[in-house]
């Protein structure tokens, strides 16, 4: 299979840009969202609330599927509307996911697109379906994107400067096994990756990709399982190297670190490890479909070319 190729970057945001805020997932608290909604309007942002966001299904879904894939679908084709920022993860994305129009969307041209946590499913959907770079970063109405200044400061340097962050890295970042590797980035949660396989628009390789990893409230053993799923199925057949953030409430971390040294230890490539982003107390935006070089001994995720054009 041939390797991961770089995907087209949408432009920068710019100082009156709308963006649209979109629920795929789970409930979004509205204190939360009014909050985050301030953040972005001083940022010279003129955010829009999709019509969807705040309504509940199964008291675990923003909605019905079908409204969460038309408020996507819409946001998207709406000329005004230059990036979508999801609101929350949860759980969700997958159910709709194959209700937007994505030939539609494919059609309305590329977008700035900000989620993380279940929304690795849009974001691999983005990336096989549309070819569409993606940013894995902080959402609107997220805790650390309320509360932590550096997760805040990430995301607004990546949409409005680029270029300034070219270097991706976190103190605690180190070496899980160290070497250097250049590839395509891509990934998520690690669960919602496991997930995505067998499914109709699965991405069919990881060869040359560098992968992102991370995840919440997993114990050990089921990072295990979700791991041992992608190595089974051939899904980290080619990885050229592999950087991992933050395993919020997954458990102690020494038995997390050893569980990820014993399933990614033997792909034989470099791997860093806490990076900085996920659902650690800092996430760091970091882009999708951007060429770049892992070094796991400095420590850091260095892009060829900066996360938007």
């Amino acid at each position: 299979m041939t390797a991961l190729a770089p995907l087209l970057r949408p432009r920068r945001l710019r100082p009156g840009d709308r963006v649209a805020v979109v629920a795929p997932s789970g409930p979004v608290p509205e204190e939360r969202l009014r909050a985050g909604l301030g953040i972005l309007r001083g940022w010279g942002l003129d955010p829009v609330v999709a019509p969807h966001v705040l309504d509940r299904h199964l008291g675990y879904l923003a909605g019905h599927d079908a409204a969460r894939a038309r408020d996507l679908t819409e946001a998207w084709c709406d000329p005004s509307v230059a990036g979508v920022i999801c609101a929350r993860g949860g759980f969700g994305a997958q159910r709709m996911a194959d209700l937007a129009d994505w030939a539609a969307m494919r059609a309305a041209g590329p977008k700035v697109f900000v989620g993380y946590s279940d929304v690795t499913a849009l974001h691999e959907a983005f990336a096989v379906r549309m070819g569409l770079a993606t940013l894995h970063g902080p959402m609107a109405a997220a805790v650390t994107f309320l509360e932590d200044a550096r997760t805040r400061e990430s995301l607004r340097a990546t949409l409005f400067a680029p270029e300034s962050v070219r270097t991706l890295g976190a103190a605690t970042a180190r070496p899980l096994v160290p070497g250097r590797a250049r590839g395509v980035t891509f990934g998520g949660c690690l669960s919602l990756l496991a997930a995505e396989l067998g499914t109709p628009h699965a991405r069919p390789s990881a060869r040359g990709g560098l992968l992102l990893l991370e995840d919440v409230g997993e114990e050990p053993y089921r990072l295990d399982r979700a791991l041992t799923q992608l190595l089974r199925a051939g899904r980290l057949d080619g990885v050229a190297g592999v950087a991992l953030g933050s395993w919020a409430e997954c458990g102690p971390y020494e038995e997390v670190r050893a569980t990820l040294l014993d399933r990614l230890g033997g792909l034989g490539v470099p791997v860093v490890e806490e990076l900085g982003f996920g659902h650690g107390p800092t996430n760091l935006t970091v882009p999708l479909g951007v060429p770049a070089v892992l070094d796991a001994d400095a420590g850091t995720l260095v892009l060829d070319v900066p996360a938007l054009a």
